[in-house]
């Protein structure tokens, strides 16, 4: 008599009841895993930013670059460009949830940005492709120049480090672009990834739900930490910064008054 037999039909079909639904029941927590990590890896890059950011600030009397858009003369305008020599790896200009550029297929507010096309004549010095693109942007008003852009005044600029408060002035965070000029009135997008170059956007830019209702940030005082996309209207971005309101969540607006999409952020 035959001693051995195969599993019947049933048997299978149970065998792979189980498989499916342990896959279902694993599959949720092995993607927030991924995405944690994903999180954890932006952060490491934007604390290897703040090493750049510190060792440029220490060879220039504290003082941050001379501007943001480049200069046409000699090309050593920018962050983009004057922080260079101070990294190795072109990995840390791009957070790992936003690697791509529209050109690419990215799609806001997971997409990264390419001066190539947006600024092709601006940064025509940079000869390495890969420096032209990254999903970080600088805050605008930490730069040490008068360069003034549209109605945003000079006066506000941080311009150096060793400021009040530094853990609460944002130096680089996730943008859509490689630049930001929050405004206090800047209206929060009305719907995520929403963009907008013209002024009074400033906040689109920011304000995206790329790490599960917030972004990182790097500060002043050269800390890291993910902040909530609500929370963004109460840090010092410049000098005249308005942090009471009136879209800060702290200061008692009600949720009515912010976007849908952000209402349970």
């Amino acid at each position: 008599m035959n001693r051995y037999r195969g599993f019947t039909l049933i048997e299978l079909l149970v065998v792979i009841s189980i498989i499916a639904l342990l896959m279902a029941i694993l599959m949720p927590a092995l993607s927030r895993a991924r995405e944690q990590a994903r999180e954890v890896v932006c952060r490491s890059h934007l604390q290897q930013w703040s090493l750049c950011f510190a060792m440029y600030t220490g060879d220039y009397d504290g003082r941050f670059m001379p501007g943001i858009d480049e200069d046409w003369a000699t090309g050593r305008y920018s962050w983009i460009y004057t922080l260079l020599p101070y990294y190795e790896e072109p990995e840390i200009r791009l957070c790992p949830k936003a690697r791509k550029t529209q050109e690419q297929g990215g799609v806001l507010p997971y997409n990264a940005w390419d001066v190539s096309i947006t600024n092709p004549s601006d940064f025509s010095l940079l000869k390495d492709p890969s420096t032209k693109i990254g999903s970080y942007g600088i805050n605008w008003w930490v730069n040490d120049s008068d360069l003034v852009n549209g109605t945003h005044d000079p006066a506000n600029k941080w311009r150096r480090i060793g400021q009040k408060n530094p853990g609460g002035i944002p130096v680089l965070q996730d943008c859509g672009f490689m630049l930001v000029r929050p405004e206090p009135l800047d209206p929060a997008p009305q719907m995520d990834g929403e963009f907008l170059w013209s002024y009074g956007g400033g906040m689109r830019r920011v304000c995206t739900n790329r790490h599960h209702g917030g972004i990182n940030m790097l500060f002043m005082d050269w800390s890291t930490s993910k902040v909530g996309l609500k929370k963004l209207w109460t840090l010092k971005w410049h000098r005249a910064f308005n942090t009471a309101g009136p879209w800060t969540a702290a200061g008692g607006v009600a949720d009515v008054d912010w976007p849908r999409w952000m209402k349970n952020l």
